[in-house]
């Protein structure tokens, strides 16, 4: 039978004071008789731990039991989406580098939007009918939100948003996570990422000049030739500001 006290205190070194603190902790007597465990509520017991045997070992909690709900889980992603093992995503990576360093090249400043939209700013652009190609819902506040589609509606609502503070030229790019309801076909998913480059405040031509000639920039990176892939333009004013750029003989004239 136990009849003494335990007796001890709690020490804490507090380094930037270098001294130690010493908190006492109250004498708790020992019960002679502890309460057996199954004078317990029914409620604490089960939490109690269980007895040594069937494999157990002493003081182990009981694992909840496996539902059959969580051993049927599918576990493929969702339809339309994809995963990135690593392998896959070295590759992204390295695309997204590309993506990133062109677009610095050529003095556009990265910025990013919030995945989800409100769906009145997708249906003020294309209509009520993109409702049926827009993953959206109603959230807990009844406000109806949708997962972005595409990113040039949200780079609009930032540039109204900023208003007069901006100052113009504005030179944005962005690579962004999209979500399209829609059939897929052939290397279309559901999910996709989309590259922007956004001109806003060059009334002149030469914008879309720099915006091809940054594109054909990224395809020389990569490797990618006129005998791969080829650009067909049929504005005239465009065509003039070509050979200051070099790229005449890159662009194939379209009448």
């Amino acid at each position: 039978m136990l009849s003494s006290a335990v007796s001890s205190s709690l020490l804490i070194l507090h380094k930037p004071l270098a001294r130690v603190i010493r908190f006492p902790i109250p004498k708790l007597p020992l019960s002679p008789n502890p309460r057996p465990l199954s004078s317990l509520s029914p409620a604490a017991s089960a939490l109690t731990p269980n007895a040594v045997g069937a494999g157990g070992r002493a003081g182990a909690l009981s694992p909840a039991p496996i539902t059959e709900d969580l051993q049927k889980i599918d576990v493929n992603p969702p339809k339309g989406t994809r995963d990135f093992p690593p392998e896959d995503m070295r590759l992204r990576n390295w695309l997204f580098y590309h993506f990133r360093e062109v677009s610095r090249l050529f003095g556009f400043e990265e910025v990013d939007f919030p995945v989800l939209e409100s769906e009145a700013l997708y249906i003020r652009k294309a209509g009520e009918e993109i409702r049926d190609q827009l993953y959206c819902f109603e959230d807990r506040g009844n406000r109806r939100v949708a997962l972005r589609p595409e990113l040039t509606p949200s780079l609009a609502r930032l540039v109204i948003q900023k208003g007069k503070s901006l100052s113009l030229p504005v030179k944005w790019f962005a690579v962004g996570q999209c979500w399209r309801y829609e059939r897929m076909t052939r290397g279309r998913r559901r999910e996709h990422y989309q590259w922007n480059m956004d001109i806003i405040g060059v009334p002149e031509v030469t914008a879309e000049a720099e915006l091809i000639s940054s594109i054909v920039t990224f395809f020389k990176r990569l490797g990618i030739t006129t005998s791969d892939v080829g650009f067909k333009v049929s504005s005239r004013k465009v065509w003039m500001v070509f050979p200051c750029m070099n790229l005449d003989n890159q662009i194939q004239r379209s009448s």
